[in-house]
């Protein structure tokens, strides 16, 4: 019987990085649980054997259940009934079986019904559930916002919600309108209050994942006459309390399964979360953070499984008297799409393990104070996870769509037909690069870490790390990929023109991530170099060939190409 996890020992790999140890540490607080809740750990050791069961059976829900339900799901899809959305049948059966499995509220402490896991564990179990349904995941995963309400609401709020998560209830986060995409300053949802101090929501909401939850994180405008984002404030609205409809659910080309609302607020009541006017500034920010991780696994999710479909094709399709297999041109392309989803899953655990002792350490800065070496930490995996967030999600989410591609080139014509899964995992991971922060919005978040060098003096510690003999080539070779990346961007701050700046990003943001992952993989593959001794060569030689090429292009830049390119552009509108 398939299991997504034990068939796939890369992820069980990132259970024993060095950090683990650390983590679990933080999120046990030395293991105090273990008196009071029998399923609480009692050493390092059994928390990991925790960890690897709950992947275990989430392996065999993924693979046996929601995958085989994933096509019916793709064809139904859900349903708007008198002012409600209703979800495909199978969705049901998903939905069912996760609660059942214990699959809901697991990041949350014990004492409000969860298994107090850690983030990181938390992705790899998104990125199984990503693997069987993409769309799944989105309402799933939703429930990560969940810890938003943890680090921020009130105390009777936790109380009230969060068991409610833990016992399978569905999130979503409520923030963008027709006239707000990703300009949030610009969300007009009004936010009033009663005279008996009840907060009353009136507006619409478009484009909200999971729109008919159980309950929502609503951003609104709390201070009338307010125009930007200082006016803003974050809400809990419950269904139970009724006031708000589904207008509308909408025909995507993808992720079917996963409900696309627009909501009209009628005078819903709500709860104010946290602080009035610290809604965008700091609460959305920080959601935003946790959901861009979660699109992370969700996009290596589905470049595993266009991984897979492509292999077994290939092994099986057979031309010209041999299988497709044994063709160069499409055992290069199996191999690339290999390495994308290895350097891909790489970013994402290491991210994923950053924000996990920055978060960590915030919460126990709520329990007690911080000792002057917990804060110098927090502050250093504060900056790694800031860092790495929009490199993790913009990168993964461009190879996600690759390997799509990708999936169907090794289909052949079979891939154009509408009976093979690959165009559902095309048609899935066009939006990944797109919803929660466009790919040219990770651009723009990672920006200044090139520019200020951060990205550049992480690269220059990670060059420093000890690799295996048979890695040390590619080690070599990455180092003068560093030097041509940090003339290109000396380059660019010389000319201190913020539109070249802009032009250039994007290239300068694929170097970064190139360079980066290419580390990350290198020194996987000198731990564990049956997994990824092959990815890191291949990806190697990617990353190389693209820096050479943006390296030359920028180098060659001049204020004269930005001006044509300007007046090309003014003459084509």
């Amino acid at each position: 019987m398939a299991n997504y996890y034990t068939d796939h020992p890369e992820i069980g790999f990132h259970l024993e990085h060095p950090l683990m140890r650390r983590i679990v540490e933080l999120k046990e607080r030395n293991f105090a649980d273990k008196d009071q809740f029998d399923d609480a750990p009692v050493n390092y050791e059994d928390a990991i054997e925790n960890y690897k069961r709950l992947l275990e059976i989430t392996g065999d829900v993924t693979a046996n259940i929601i995958e085989p339900n994933s096509e019916s799901v793709d064809l139904e899809g859900p349903h708007l009934e008198n002012g409600r959305m209703i979800y495909a049948s199978k969705t049901v059966e998903n939905i069912e079986a996760t609660r059942q499995a214990g699959l809901w509220g697991v990041s949350m402490p014990r004492r409000f019904g969860g298994l107090n896991i850690p983030i990181t564990v938390f992705s790899m179990l998104s990125e199984l559930v990503s693997t069987a349904d993409s769309g799944f995941q989105n309402i799933w995963s939703l429930q990560s916002c969940i810890d938003t309400l943890y680090e921020f609401g009130s105390e009777e709020q936790k109380q009230k919600y969060i068991p409610r998560i833990s016992a399978g209830e569905t999130m979503s986060m409520d923030l963008t309108e027709p006239d707000a995409g990703s300009d949030l300053q610009r969300v007009m949802l009004k936010a009033t209050q009663d005279e008996d101090g009840t907060w009353r929501l009136n507006g619409v909401k478009r484009f909200i994942t999971n729109g008919d939850s159980d309950i929502h994180l609503v951003l609104a405008r709390s201070e009338a006459g307010s125009r930007d984002g200082r006016g803003l404030s974050m809400f809990i609205y419950d269904k139970r309390d009724g006031g708000v409809t589904v207008r509308h659910i909408e025909h995507k080309l993808g992720i079917h399964g996963s409900p696309t609302c627009e909501l009209v607020y009628k005078n819903a009541k709500a709860e104010l979360c946290g602080d009035r006017r610290m809604g965008l500034i700091k609460y959305v920010m920080s959601l935003m953070n946790g959901a861009r991780l979660g699109i992370a696994a969700q996009c290596v999710g589905l470049g595993q499984e266009a991984y897979n479909q492509a292999v077994d094709y290939a092994k099986a399709r057979a031309q010209f008297g041999k299988k497709i297999m044994e063709f160069p041109a499409v055992y290069d392309m199996l191999s690339r799409m290999k390495a994308k989803l290895d350097a891909s899953r790489a970013i994402l655990y290491q991210t994923s393990r950053y924000v996990d002792i920055y978060k960590t350490l915030e919460d126990i800065s709520h329990e007690r104070k911080l000792t002057p070496e917990e804060r110098t930490e927090m502050k250093t995996y504060t900056r790694l996870a800031d860092a790495f967030t929009p490199l993790s999600k913009g990168m993964a989410s461009e190879y996600a769509n690759q390997n799509a591609y990708d999936c169907i080139s090794v289909h052949g014509g079979s891939g154009f037909i509408m009976e093979y899964k690959c165009q559902r995992l095309y048609r899935d991971a066009r939006i990944f690069s797109i919803y929660e922060g466009t790919t040219q919005l990770q651009v723009v978040a990672a920006i200044r870490y090139i520019t200020n060098g951060t990205y550049l003096n992480i690269i220059k510690e990670m060059l420093q790390e000890e690799v295996s003999a048979e890695m040390k080539p590619l080690q070599e070779r990455m180092a003068k990929c560093v030097a041509l990346y940090e003339e290109a961007v000396e380059k660019v701050k010389a000319d201190d023109n913020q539109e070249e700046l802009d032009f250039l990003g994007r290239r300068l943001y694929n170097m970064t991530g190139d360079i980066v992952m290419a580390l990350l993989l290198i020194n996987d593959a000198s731990k564990a170099p049956e997994l990824y001794a092959k990815s890191a060569k291949v990806y190697a030689r990617l990353a190389e060939e693209e820096i050479v090429g943006h390296a030359a292009f920028i180098k060659n830049f001049t204020a004269d190409d930005l001006k044509e390119c300007r007046m090309m552009e003014e003459q084509e509108a």
